[in-house]
């Protein structure tokens, strides 16, 4: 089902990625480590030239980029989109010196990138981060830690964002690129649900200078939300990808599998609810492309927007992935099944870069804050 916004040539495009992802991407994933860094995985696709695209596309040739993989191979999904979280700020907020060090390593697929902002305490409300930067001399000394950080512990860089304290709250937070090597930074992984690495970082007097700011002093919680703003739609367009596999190979399952004297697409029952997973699934799709073409034009509404895109699209995302395993019946839960992975995967979304309940926030306070601007 073809979404109105979209060309022919964009289409096309797309059915590209998918193969790339079904015939290059998925034979490097089956490879990796659940929970582990896949290095190959990342060369391809720095060879492939797609994790040049994360870095000059606008947002909805991101959005199409990950839905399309995320169709055939979310593993390569995801390390894609680490890249493009851990290092757009050193694109968009980095030094010449900051960008020229560390950009050609990413694009390539040689230097693993990670945005560094949740905490223990502080996950949702990340104005509440307690990591404090300390001044030492012309710099800053690094203490405290973060947690639930993709491509934690074995990114090479970091994107880090502490407590300066140029004024409470978000505006006295800086971004820092932290090189991995900086002494007195460790870090461990944690075993997590979903497959692809996360882990937890200490920091025990990390020394960072002037020249590791992202932006200014300050100005790290401007950093850390341009980024989110772009990424967001995109990780609704993850869950898209996510949702239409789901979708498809129900459609598949549902018109072939012979139940009670016939298949299981005569039943009213079960057509019915394929139906609702369509329509929702097209639905959030279209709420994707309007935000990730609402970033790209400039519009004023953009955190409202991202924030609507994310919240129904990993919403709808689950509740299709969720059918479609009940829909499967016993043979979705076997380790292995296409069904049993995007299960595991599926649920992650709604927590990370702003969770669903964070994501309504955002959006009534957009909402209100037209009212009180009448």
């Amino acid at each position: 089902m073809a979404g109105f916004a979209l060309g022919a040539e964009q289409e096309e495009w797309c059915g590209r990625l998918r193969a790339l992802a079904r015939e290059r991407l998925r034979p490097l994933a089956e490879k990796g480590e659940p929970g582990r860094v896949n290095r190959p995985l990342l060369a391809e696709l720095g060879e492939l030239g797609l994790l040049e695209r994360v870095f000059g596309s606008g947002a909805l040739e991101l959005c199409l980029l990950r839905e399309s993989l995320a169709y055939g191979c979310t593993e390569a999904e995801t390390a894609l989109a680490l890249q493009g979280l851990g290092a757009h700020p050193v694109l968009r907020s980095g030094s010449a010196a900051q960008r020229e060090r560390w950009l050609p390593g990413v694009r390539a697929g040689r230097h693993v990138a990670a945005f560094a902002l949740s905490e223990p305490g502080a996950g949702s409300d990340a104005a509440a981060l307690a990591l404090t930067a300390e001044a030492d001399g012309p710099g800053w000394r690094l203490t405290g830690s973060k947690c639930w950080i993709s491509n934690a512990p074995e990114a090479d860089f970091y994107t880090v964002f502490a407590r300066t304290g140029e004024a409470p709250g978000a505006k006295g937070i800086t971004a820092f690129l932290v090189p991995a090597d900086r002494p007195g930074l460790t870090g461990e992984a944690l075993e997590m649900l979903s497959p692809h690495p996360i882990g937890s970082l200490a920091f025990d007097g990390v020394p960072v200078g002037r020249e590791d700011v992202l932006g200014g002093p300050g100005q790290g919680f401007r950093v850390a939300m341009e980024t989110l703003n772009l990424f967001r739609p995109s990780v609704g367009a993850f869950a898209v990808g996510m949702a239409r596999a789901a979708l498809d190979a129900t459609v598949a399952h549902t018109a072939g599998r012979t139940a009670f004297g016939g298949v299981l697409a005569d039943l009213q029952a079960v057509a019915h609810r394929v139906a609702e997973m369509a329509t929702r699934t097209e639905a959030a799709r279209l709420l994707v492309y309007a935000a990730a073409g609402a970033y790209d034009s400039g519009a004023a509404d953009v955190p409202g927007r991202a924030a609507m895109a994310k919240l129904l699209a990993t919403e709808t995302a689950q509740y299709v992935v969720d059918h479609a395993v009940q829909l499967h019946g016993a043979a979705a839960l076997r380790r292995g099944h296409l069904l049993e992975h995007l299960y595991r995967e599926v649920r992650a979304p709604r927590i990370y870069e702003g969770a669903s309940e964070v994501q309504r926030t955002i959006i009534a306070k957009e909402l209100y804050r037209g009212v009180a601007a009448r």
